[in-house]
């Protein structure tokens, strides 16, 4: 999995492959830059760690420095034009890395706001907002973290870390003529005692089947507000498993959603649709 520091030096590295030939060409080694970074629009920030790891790095490969390096922390709710960080150092090290911080931090503050307005909508309802797999490829660190920033909460990390059982799955066990509930109890004794089993059904007539094996979780996904109720009531009265809603989940449902009692809301587009937010790095260069 890639992290800050990794995500970074290829950013860096895409950005300049052999050098940043304007600055190098016209900028004195020695000419320092002052730069602010301002709102442009209203948001919740995220992505900060990767911008400084920006300007660090963008400081070693240029051999410059950073004097000055203060961001606001993730997390922050801005209004338009306010100030949300400074850094000041040698021209060639902000220069270099301008681009990449600001293209991590529009992109991930956009994940954040998205994910702020979706949690703000479900509050009182005790349901969580949750993230799903429909990342950015070799972002998915990043974007996870901007979606904890803006007041949500993660999925399974990757494959590896949970087992859900989708709809393929199940229509692979149906054809292959396995008992459901069977299967299930085989992979509660499979798996060490640490890992979820969370299953994904589309009917409530499949719940029963599920629930006879004892599953961590039930995903209900695209029911109907009023099939989810029954869902939620069906769960309630046969097991202790949470109960999460998925599919086509949208800022204007998502608080109907909660409302019929689940535990988890997962929306896709809190990674997958976010637009990037308006922030600009406005620079001062002196000799």
């Amino acid at each position: 999995m890639r992290n800050a520091a990794d995500v970074v030096a290829l950013a860096l590295a895409e950005d300049a492959p052999w050098g940043d030939v304007t600055s190098e060409t016209l900028l004195p080694r020695d000419a320092l830059a002052d730069a602010r970074l301002v709102a442009r629009e209203p948001g919740v920030l995220a992505g900060t760690d990767a911008a400084r790891e920006a300007f660090a790095q963008a400081a070693r490969l240029t051999g410059g420095s950073l004097d000055l390096l203060d961001l606001a922390a993730d997390g922050t709710r801005f209004a338009a034009g306010d100030a949300l960080g400074r850094v000041r150092g040698t021209a060639h090290a902000v220069l270099r890395a301008e681009r990449v911080a600001l293209n991590l931090l529009q992109h991930l503050s956009g994940v954040a706001t998205t994910t702020a307005a979706f949690v703000d909508a479900v509050a009182g309802t005790g349901a969580r907002v949750v993230d799903t797999r429909k990342t950015t490829p070799g972002l998915r660190a990043l974007e996870r973290a901007a979606v904890r920033a803006g007041g949500g909460h993660n999925h399974r990390w990757s494959l590896s870390d949970a087992v859900l059982v989708k709809d393929n799955h199940l229509a692979v066990l149906l054809a292959s003529g396995l008992d459901v509930t069977a299967a299930l109890r085989s992979v509660r004794a499979a798996v060490p005692h640490t890992t979820a089993i969370e299953v994904e059904v589309d009917r409530l007539d499949q719940l029963g089947a599920v629930l006879d094996a004892d599953v961590d979780v039930v995903m209900l996904d695209n029911f109907t507000l009023d099939d989810l109720a029954e869902g939620v009531r069906t769960v309630r009265a046969r097991s202790r498993a949470l109960v999460e809603a998925s599919g086509g989940v949208r800022l204007d449902t998502v608080r109907a959603i909660a409302a019929t009692g689940v535990d988890l809301v997962s929306v896709g587009a809190l990674t997958q649709n976010s637009r990037t937010l308006d922030l600009g790095l406005d620079t001062t260069v002196n000799p």
